[in-house]
């Protein structure tokens, strides 16, 4: 047991100015952290206690899972990623960690960068250690300091530059091995996440600058989160915004014949879907063809939606480019022959077809089937266009931002929408990396394959402060068993009564022996500052001992999560707190 006395638990009445969200407020006022700068933050005792938990679950999970533990550098030589699939995407990410030298400018490029993951790092490091069949599949994993050169660090630990991160990689023969690999990552995840007291959903994910073929987030539902879910509880289809598709295009869809043909209309001014839905046009939205320029790996491509659609550019890597952007007006009007609000992607309508890389369209501009677009001359658009007569579309794709209230793709019924924060992610990563590295193995057969790999990222620091989020009240945190620094606190009244002190020390023990973690509150304080720091930090069990309580024969059982207390006569004090504690142990 601890003493509150004797250790340190600094809370505060006051939030931070900085602090915008309940869960960073609470986690400076009930003393688990302090800042040090933008996104740096110092783990204060409490917190400590807290991310060690967290830790030891997650440790307990991937071992069980059948992962090993192992340790690499922070610090990495900027060759390994230079030499990697992703340094050209990642490297606006990471921190340069040079040598301070003499103070003369640094070097064009870096020595050495902190990592942000280590797939640079593990893959040649397996490489050089596992060369055989036999010894397939291996999964390693680490708990260890992560560094993200966030420009606008906000939200606490939300979006820190230095972050606590579970980062696992599995190597396997095939893409089989990798998938069961992957699925039982997933199901550490899920059992790591149940123990620790927090609701956390699965749901499909885009795999980013990562690659890879299967990819889920687990997402804890908050109203601060950083992304959406789109979820349907009817057919349990849940997937994050970047990843969500809808049922809006029926499969038995038939493609409209053409309406009449082409007629070219002056709209002089008008360069907005919204300009064009006024009078004197009225086009609608929904009718409206959409047309975007953008950028990848240097080479420029179409994007078609509909007018009522917006693009979720995170959709874009379907189109295997590593680095894309927006096309700049310059960029465009040499290519397509009219600046931007004029755009179509009529066949013969473009000044330099050629150019393009291709014309990728969303499948829902189907639902037009005849509409209005820019003819690419500034000031004039285009009616009765048809998608399959006229429109020169390389291939069909999914672009579009789904919205709540469309179909789920499985069921029908109407998907919802909810805020989530990103607190786990799993990968299958296929052949990227270890292709990249020449990390292969020798089967029986004396034929070599490359490995084909997963990775596993699980956001420690992030996870207890998005436990803090979906577990709160005006009163403080509220913690789940197994996260809580300390699972019971025994409030002495008055510290200089040595009878209650007594009782306080053998209820406390008693609390002990069947394995909760206690902290006696014997501070010289009154007894509301106690009960308010009680509940500031969260803890999810309090005994109160002494006082008219005591001189009747009794002490207070209080619930963190129940507004009332409790009075359990004296004699069985201790067997009824141990009997609390196994329920509410073998539950959590």
């Amino acid at each position: 047991m601890k003493f509150w006395s004797q250790f340190y638990i600094p809370t505060l009445k006051e939030s931070p100015a900085d602090a915008e969200i309940a869960s960073h407020k609470l986690l400076v006022r009930a003393g688990l952290v302090r800042k040090l700068g933008g996104g740096l933050y110092t783990y204060m005792p409490l917190g400590q206690r807290v991310m060690q938990k967290i830790t030891q679950i997650c440790r307990e999970e991937m071992d069980r899972a059948g992962a090993i533990e192992l340790w690499m550098p922070h610090l990495h030589p900027a060759e390994n990623w230079q030499n990697g699939p992703r340094w050209s995407a990642s490297r606006e990410i990471m921190f340069r960690a040079d040598t301070a030298g003499d103070g003369k400018r640094l070097a064009k490029e870096p020595e050495f960068v902190l990592g942000p993951t280590h797939e640079e790092i593990i893959t040649p490091l397996i490489k050089t250690e596992i060369t055989s069949y036999r010894d397939l599949p291996k999964n390693f994993y680490q708990i260890a300091t992560k560094f993200r050169n966030e420009i606008r660090p906000r939200y606490g630990l939300m979006r820190a530059r230095e972050f606590v991160m579970m980062d696992a990689y599995s190597f396997d023969a095939n893409e089989a091995g990798a998938v069961r690999s992957y699925e039982a990552m997933k199901g550490a995840y899920a059992a790591f996440f149940k123990r620790l007291g927090v609701l956390a959903i699965a749901v499909e994910a885009d795999t980013g600058v990562m690659g890879g073929n299967y990819s889920h987030e687990f997402m804890v539902p908050a109203e601060v989160g950083d992304d959406d879910i789109i979820y349907c509880e009817a057919s349990g289809y849940a997937a994050n915004r970047e990843k969500a598709t809808s049922g809006i295009v029926p499969k038995e869809l038939a493609d409209a014949a053409p309406s009449g043909a082409i007629e070219e209309f002056a709209t002089p001014g008008v360069v907005t879907i919204a300009a064009l839905e006024a009078a004197p046009y009225g086009v609608a939205a929904d009718q409206q063809f959409k047309t975007l320029i953008y950028i990848g790996d240097g080479k420029p491509f179409v994007i078609v939606l509909r007018g009522s659609d917006e693009l979720e550019e995170a959709k874009l890597g379907s189109l295997g480019y590593t680095l894309v952007r927006p096309a700049t007006p310059e960029e465009i009007e040499p290519i397509m022959g009219a600046k931007p609000g004029s755009l179509g992607a009529v066949k013969g309508t473009i000044k330099n077809e050629a150019a393009l890389a291709g014309i990728f369209a969303d499948h829902a501009i189907r639902l037009i089937g005849n509409g209005t677009t820019g003819a690419n001359k500034d000031g004039f658009h285009l009616r009765n266009v048809n998608v399959t007569r006229d429109l020169a579309i390389t291939r069909f794709g999914d672009f579009r931002r789904v919205r709540a209230g469309e179909p789920c793709p499985l069921s029908g019924e109407p998907l919802k929408s909810r805020r989530g924060i990103e607190v786990g992610h799993v990968f299958v990563l296929g052949t990227k990396y270890s292709d990249k590295f020449n990390a292969v193995y020798t089967d029986d057969q004396k034929q070599t394959h490359p490995m084909v790999m997963g990775c596993y990222g699980i956001g420690i620091s992030r996870t207890m402060q998005a436990i803090i989020e979906q577990s709160h009240d005006a009163d403080g945190i509220r913690w789940p068993w197994h996260a809580a620094p300390f699972q019971v606190i025994v409030t002495l009244l008055d510290p200089k009564d040595e009878a209650a002190a007594k009782v306080t020390r053998d209820l406390a023990a008693a609390a002990e022996q069947v394995g909760a973690d206690v902290l006696v509150d014997d501070r010289d304080e009154r007894p509301g500052v106690k009960f308010k720091d009680a509940d500031l930090i969260g803890i999810p069990l309090r005994l109160t001992v002494g006082g008219r309580g005591l001189k009747e024969g009794v002490v207070e059982l209080k619930w963190r999560a129940d507004k009332e207390a409790r009075k359990i006569p004296l004699a069985e004090a201790a067997v009824l707190i141990a009997t609390e504690i196994k329920r509410v142990s073998a539950s959590a």
